[in-house]
C-alpha cells in the first residue's frame, strides 16, 4: 500500500550547501522531517552541480519520511554559466549585453529538456531564447 502524502514543499537550495538554517529548516521542521537527514541526502545528490541553486520538490508523508525530486537549475543560470556573464541587463529591451549562438541555445535547451513541457529540441530552444532575450541577449 502506498504511503499517505502529508505535504509537498518546493524550495530552491544552493547545490551541495543545504543547512538546517532558513529556508530549509523551518520549511521542513513544521512537517516533522529529520532535517539533518534531508540536508545530507540533498548535498550528496547535488555535489556535482556546485554554483547553482537547484529547485527541489520534497514529498513528505504522514509517517515523517520523505522523497525529493531534483530539477535542473533555472534557465537564466544555465545561460549565464554558458556565456560566462555575471548578470543580465536591467533594461533588456533597450540595452543589450551580448549575444548567444544557436549552438549555445541548443546546449542549454538539452540540459533543461527534462524540466520543459516539450520533447522537441527546436521548441525547447525557442523557450530558452525567450529567457535569453529577457536577459538582454541577442540570439544569432
Amino acid at each position: 500500500m502506498a504511503k499517505k502524502l502529508k505535504a509537498i514543499v518546493k524550495l530552491h537550495i544552493a547545490a551541495g550547501q543545504a543547512t538546517p538554517a532558513p529556508p530549509v529548516g523551518p520549511a521542513l521542521a513544521q512537517h516533522g522531517v529529520n532535517i539533518g537527514e534531508f540536508t545530507k541526502k540533498f548535498n550528496e545528490a547535488t555535489r556535482e552541480k556546485q554554483g547553482f541553486k537547484i529547485p527541489v520538490d520534497i514529498s513528505i508523508f504522514v509517517d515523517r519520511t520523505f522523497t525529493f525530486v531534483l530539477h535542473q537549475p533555472p534557465t537564466t543560470q544555465l545561460i549565464k554559466k554558458t556565456l560566462g556573464i555575471e548578470k543580465g541587463s536591467g533594461t533588456a529591451n533597450k540595452k543589450k549585453i551580448g549575444t548567444i549562438s544557436k549552438a549555445q541555445l541548443r546546449e542549454v535547451a538539452e540540459k533543461k529538456m527534462s524540466d520543459l513541457n516539450t520533447d522537441d529540441i527546436e521548441i525547447a530552444m525557442k523557450i530558452v531564447a525567450g529567457s535569453a532575450k529577457s536577459m538582454g541577449l541577442e540570439v544569432k
